[in-house]
């Protein structure tokens, strides 16, 4: 007799029974199955927030086991591809409708310990939480708000996905490629070379015709562009001459010089910027410069006339050319949904008397168009003067805010439009040191609550 084992179980093997390869075969799978799924969670376990963390370091989509119904395997492996591909530092997890919420996002943003925007799905309710070194709070209320009435899970997680992709800064913690990902066999890897070896040639063609293409485009966008720019150029320029301000007038103190030479300075660099432009993206620096610079106009004419200084806010969406905006209005695009706008004074009046805003049209390929209409090319013009905090939800719904959630925006015309300042990073392990009221968002939050759902009440989604 021979003997056998699995596990802590012996099995007695016959030495001659024509039955005894097929025993030793199946305990090998059996075997082999047994290493492949361990470590694999439990369908009827109960998964604790940090198991569901311990998850998330290694993966960027988490499904709980009660909770699988929600969203396919193949769904949740084409979005943690995405994600993947991204290299940025975004966490899903869909868990089973009573999940408890009370401190959940600050809970499971300690336990994973790494800078993030991270979105749950609970039941049918959908929420999400970032560091704001990673996405703004308004960014990401605009991104939750523009998902929110998507009932089906995987398409509600997909378009999340798509629009806080090309949105959101930082990228992907080092964790993810260390294991809990899929695997790729040495055979495939070599077959794979095999194919790419042999089509090498090919390839390499098609590449460099592509972009040839793709730079041919960006040139032509950037001309289409640099059209739009000169006439705001030209529009600030015509507003410093109308301010008729001199340095040296009675009642002049160090204040309006100061703001008038920012405004100075402003046109000059936008000027200096546009002329180096190469590429679209490169238009961005131009807009912000334009809108710092009406901001600062804002702030002299408020001084000279002796009227409180007004408080930063965007420019009028309808046209930056109007300046810095006075407040927000409901506006409702042509088959569009219902949103608030930064308006200025004159746009506020008109929507408030039933009227059509003035709004800034430019050329597209079907002529003349509101520039939320006119092709990709005009996100980075449109990203100086809004930032990214706020352009996403303006836009949702628009043919620039389709095109511009869409992940391949980015390959062709830049982000440009981040949030004001830029530099910021995520990805990056923080363990439990991160300032709650710091991690925020969605429309739950209420201005603050630590991170919880619902904000302070520990209500997922309270107050919808």
């Amino acid at each position: 007799m021979l003997s056998g084992s699995f596990g802590s179980m012996k099995v007695a093997l016959p030495t001659r029974s024509p039955a005894g390869p097929l025993i030793a075969l199946v305990l090998a799978v059996l075997t082999a199955l047994a290493a492949m799924t361990a470590g694999a969670p439990r369908a009827g376990a109960a998964t604790s927030v940090s198991a569901v963390a311990a998850a998330l370091r290694e993966s960027p989509v988490y499904v709980d086991p009660q909770a699988s119904g929600q969203l396919s395997q193949a769904e949740a492996h084409a979005l943690r591809q995405r994600i993947e591909k991204a290299d940025k530092p975004l966490f899903i997890a869909v868990l089973p409708a009573g999940y408890p919420t009370q401190d959940l996002f600050t809970d499971l943003r300690t336990a994973t310990g790494v800078t993030g925007l991270y979105a749950i799905r609970l039941g049918d309710r959908f929420d999400a939480r970032a560091d704001s070194a990673v996405l703004s709070r308004t960014a990401v209320r605009n991104l939750v708000g523009s998902v929110r009435g998507e009932s089906d899970t995987g398409t509600q997680l997909a378009d999340f996905t798509d629009r806080a992709l090309a949105n959101m800064d930082g990228s992907a913690p080092a964790s993810w490629g260390s294991g809990g990902g899929d695997r790729i066999s040495s055979t495939a890897l070599i077959t794979a070379g095999a194919v790419l070896v042999a089509g090498g040639a090919g390839a390499y063609t098609l590449v460099r015709r592509n972009r040839r293409r793709r730079e041919q485009e960006r040139r032509a966008a950037l001309e289409r562009l640099r059209v739009v720019v000169d006439e705001d150029i030209t529009a600030f320029g015509e507003e410093l001459d109308r301010l008729d301000f001199r340095p040296s007038e009675p009642g002049a103190d160090d204040a309006m010089r100061a703001d008038y030479e920012r405004a100075l300075d402003a046109y000059e660099q936008a000027k200096s910027f546009m002329a180096a432009a190469a590429r679209p993206e490169d238009v961005r620096a131009v807009t912000q410069s334009l809108e710092d610079g009406r901001f600062s106009l804002a702030l002299l004419a408020a001084r000279r006339a002796g009227r409180p200084l007004p408080e930063r806010r965007p420019p009028c969406f309808f046209d930056p050319r109007h300046g810095p905006s006075v407040t927000d209005a409901t506006w409702t695009p042509p088959g569009g949904a219902t949103r608030e706008v930064p308006v200025c004074a004159a746009d506020a009046t008109r929507l408030a008397d039933g009227r059509d805003p003035v709004i800034r049209e430019v050329d597209s390929d079907y002529g003349r168009r509101p520039y939320w209409e006119a092709g990709p090319a005009y996100g980075p013009w449109a990203g100086g003067y809004f930032g990214g905090g706020i352009l996403p939800g303006l836009l949702v719904g628009t043919m620039l805010g389709g095109i511009m959630a869409a992940p391949s925006y980015a390959a062709d015309y830049g982000t440009g439009y981040g949030d004001f300042g830029g530099g910021h990073e995520g990805g990056d392990v923080s363990g439990a040191d991160f300032d709650p009221g710091d991690f925020s968002g969605g429309f739950g939050d209420g201005g603050g609550g630590g991170g919880d759902f619902g904000g302070g009440g520990g209500d997922f989604g309270g107050g919808f």
